[in-house]
């Protein structure tokens, strides 16, 4: 029973129902691995020990009931430290919050709670979710569990190591250009982020508000399906928030993909992504093929421009939003914040001021619209869209510390997702020298359904079974 915390949440969810275990023996089996490994990974800043057999005493009184309330019921998870938790201190990764305990919840907390769910712990992140590789916390970096010299991604660098790991079941992180499907690839997890408005923004940490999007880590796709379905849903405290049905996304999971057609953009494979990830793909794309698949070639030409247009759209809403943080709040100066968060601000303020807000905000604001105008063509020829997630392997801790726009071009492969508001998957897709590869998969608005069927029949079909070795 003490290597409990290997299970899937499915898995998990099955041995709670049958009362194989409980949630408390399942809980202490995961407290005691982070005990053990997380000193060496960094993926926690608070363990929440005395909340989490609280939690999973409550459970244990439902399930001994018969009263189970959803597939989180009693399983541990790890909340990246962005979202916020009623009397339990929330970070953001920041010296200017590091006394910061919220009196409100939020939303997506608020349902994890009310399904009796068990929280284990707050996870690290780039300061305000501004880092592709956690390298940017104002308290630790994060280890890829793959190879320790190595950054595990971000900014919810914590949340998919702890995953890759297993120090916990699931995991909630954050994405706004790729901060949950990017540490996901690099870690060798599963990575969802939504469509923008499906889950309930109220109580995230805004860093850029049209972008931010709450998603889920998981160890495989139908993991990702039940935990998406529970905290997803209309919520009329966040503005942006849409009133759509939630659908049973476990229905959408088949073991093949006959007639799925897939778009593969010639850019998502161009110049820039390295040779051995290339290969990678391309071998994932001849597997998609043979369970059904068709692969229909396609062209993305504004992609080439996601990138600068995000990193104006982006640092001009950090600007506005970190404008909240000021000493008579938050008891802290705002020369707490650290380099990369305070190079953002700057970047921003300068894009919106006077004289230069048409020359680049308005500008970018326009070719967003036309980035998301060739996302909704391509979708009336294809089902999803796939190619990797990220262009490089997981690289080495502090290789691009001094150079923000290496880093920022990381994220070259997901932030045209974000601008486009639509649904997008990683999934672990093979190793090379060790080092695991992503494989994204995006799908068309509220189309969720598809990238995880498409994302589950190639896991059914082709295993990602390698574990790091810790």
């Amino acid at each position: 029973m003490n290597d409990l915390f290997k299970l899937t949440l499915k898995q998990a969810a099955e041995g709670l129902k049958t009362k194989e275990f409980s949630s408390k023996e399942l809980t202490t089996s995961v407290l005691d691995r982070i005990k053990k490994i997380d000193p060496k990974i960094g993926s926690f800043l608070l363990v929440t020990e005395s909340i989490a057999f609280k939690q999973a005493e409550k459970a244990d009184k439902l399930i001994s009931e018969n009263q189970i309330l959803s597939y989180l019921t009693g399983i541990p998870f790890a909340l990246k430290d962005i979202i916020v938790t009623k009397d339990i201190k929330t970070t953001a990764g920041s010296k200017i919050l590091s006394d910061f305990i919220p009196p409100y919840s939020a939303t997506v907390y608020e349902k994890l709670e009310g399904q009796s769910a068990v929280l284990v712990g707050k996870t690290n992140l780039d300061e305000f979710g501004m880092g592709a590789s956690t390298e940017n916390s104002a308290y630790q970096v994060t280890k890829n569990p793959w190879d320790l010299s190595c950054v595990p991604g971000g900014s919810s660098g914590g949340s998919a190591a702890a995953i890759a790991a297993d120090l916990a079941i699931y995991s909630i992180g954050a994405d706004t250009g790729g901060s949950v499907r990017q540490p996901s690839s690099l870690c060798g997890v599963v990575g969802l982020k939504p469509t923008y408005g499906r889950i309930s923004r109220y109580g995230l940490i805004a860093m850029a508000s049209s972008l931010d999007q709450i998603g889920v880590i998981t160890k495989n796709a139908e993991d990702a399906a039940l935990a998406l379905k529970e905290i997803s849903g209309y919520d009329s405290r966040d503005s942006n928030s849409v009133e759509k049905e939630v659908p049973d996304y476990e229905k959408f999971l088949k073991d093949d993909l006959k007639g799925l057609k897939i778009g593969v953009p010639k850019e998502f494979l161009s110049e820039g992504v390295d040779i051995k990830v290339k290969e990678t793909i391309k071998r994932a794309f001849t597997q998609l093929e043979k369970i059904g698949a068709k692969l229909i070639d396609l062209s993305l030409p504004r992609l080439k421009e996601a990138i600068a247009v995000y990193y104006l759209i982006m640092p001009s809403e950090v600007s506005a939003n970190m404008a909240r943080f000021d000493g008579i709040r938050f008891g802290k100066e705002r020369g707490e914040f650290g380099p990369e968060v305070k190079r953002r601000i700057m970047l921003g303020t300068y894009a919106l001021s006077s004289g230069y807000y048409d020359a680049y905000y308005l500008k970018a604001a326009k070719v967003r619209t036309l980035i998301r105008e060739e996302f909704k063509s391509a979708f009336e020829k294809v089902d999803v869209i796939a190619g990797p997630t990220s262009p490089v392997l997981p690289f080495k801790i502090g290789e691009r510390a001094d150079d923000p726009l290496q880093m920022y071009l990381a994220d070259i492969l997901t932030v045209p997702v974000n601008l486009a508001g639509v649904p997008a998957i990683s999934i672990p897709c093979g190793l090379v020298d060790g080092l695991p590869v992503g494989l994204q998969i995006i799908g068309d608005h509220w189309q969720e359904g598809k990238i995880l069927n498409t994302a589950f029949a190639y896991e059914k079909n082709y295993p990602f079974n390698d574990k790091p070795k810790l």
